[in-house]
């Protein structure tokens, strides 16, 4: 009787923690449960990080413009990384998809904007001012856009420091010229070259413009550009505020075909024009060799295939040399080549560009 009590009592306590022991392993269980299907339906959710992005309008042309590129004119220059968002290289043209909702069908063309800047204590101190109201347009602008800003080499550690800033895909292209320029233009000449033969050695395929770091532009005016084949053209308002004279001067149109050219001086309400008067005038074959006008850099925008690969747009690779004078070279192409020369906007009737103190030969 006394065994079997004792037997009893002991057996009580073993099934007790038998139960606490069962209801630790359903709890452990139930947990470990928990914590999978919660970690399993979190890993298919969207993060907060790409939460935002996707909530921010045109996130993908932010992620190209903060993309940017420094080089030196005299070093071995290595194209643009790929996390840019657009490649930059190859003849035909580089386009990129930035996913918004436009209208306009299809990816767009790479604009390639060109500014040189001026040496001297006066211009220096304007240049971080113009070269920010520039930047502030081109942030305007619809990607891919690519900035090519050109200056003397002892000016460029500010100027990097400027462009840093702006947002804007750059390239930074430190000018060391071989001789003393004793005029601004064969300054601004010199550095559209060097800006030419980094376009051309690095294949950046776009439509190429030389913007003025002191011009203003209408926004529209680089959409209407970005649908130009091979040139195109268009007026120009030039204002010397000194002289208090505003001269508007660009080509004559019959919708987007350029018929001739004009100038017209508001202050005394002159106007110059020469127009084309037979096939043969627009015809590069039976131009004659001399012209009587000579186009503002301001003034036009061209396919920049044409420096390495100049048959495709029906010019011989007989030619001379003209490495040494890109800029040359293209404003004749541009002048002669009128049947490739489409007149911007249609009929020439609005001035989207204007450029301050700076003459048309510039």
């Amino acid at each position: 009787m006394g065994t079997g009590a004792l037997a009893v009592a002991v057996a009580a306590p073993d099934r007790a923690k038998q139960r606490r022991g069962g209801h630790l392993w359903k709890k452990a269980l139930l947990h470990f449960s928990l914590c999978f299907v919660m970690g399993f339906f979190t890993g298919f959710a969207p993060s907060s990080s790409s939460s935002w992005k996707a909530a921010t309008p045109h996130r993908a042309g932010d992620q190209l413009a903060a993309s940017r590129v420094a080089v030196d004119a005299r070093a071995n220059l290595a194209p643009s990384p790929p996390d840019a968002g657009v490649g930059l290289a190859g003849g035909g043209g580089v386009t990129v998809d930035v996913g918004d909702d436009d209208e306009e069908a299809g990816p767009r063309r790479l604009l390639i904007v060109v500014t040189t800047t001026r040496s001297g204590a006066g211009e220096r101190r304007r240049r971080r001012p113009e070269l920010l109201r520039l930047a502030h347009t081109l942030r305007l602008v619809r990607p891919p856009v690519v900035w090519v800003v050109v200056e003397p080499a002892a000016d460029a550690p500010a100027t990097a420091e400027v462009l840093r800033g702006t947002g804007v895909m750059y390239r930074h292209i430190a000018f060391k010229p071989e001789e003393n320029f004793t005029t601004a233009a064969a300054e601004a000449h010199a550095q559209r070259n060097a800006a030419l033969a980094h376009v051309e050695k690095h294949r950046l395929a776009g439509v190429l413009h030389f913007a003025d770091a002191a011009g203003v532009y209408d926004t529209g005016f680089f959409d209407q550009i970005r649908q130009i084949e091979a040139f195109g053209t268009w007026p120009v308002a030039t204002m010397s505020i000194g002289e208090k004279k505003v001269v508007v001067e660009g080509p004559l149109c019959s919708a987007s075909k350029v018929v001739g050219w004009f100038s017209r001086d508001f202050n005394d309400g002159t106007t110059r024009a020469v127009t084309y008067k037979t096939e043969a005038d627009s015809n590069p074959a039976g131009a004659s060799g001399t012209r009587a006008h000579t186009i503002n850099v301001a003034g036009f925008a061209f396919n920049s295939s044409i420096l390495w690969d100049p048959e495709r747009w029906g010019r011989p690779t007989s030619l001379p040399d003209t490495s040494q004078d890109s800029i040359k070279f293209v404003q004749e192409v541009v002048l002669e080549d009128r049947a490739k020369l489409k007149g911007i906007p249609s009929d020439c009737s609005q001035i989207m560009v204007w450029q301050y103190g700076v003459p048309s030969s510039q």
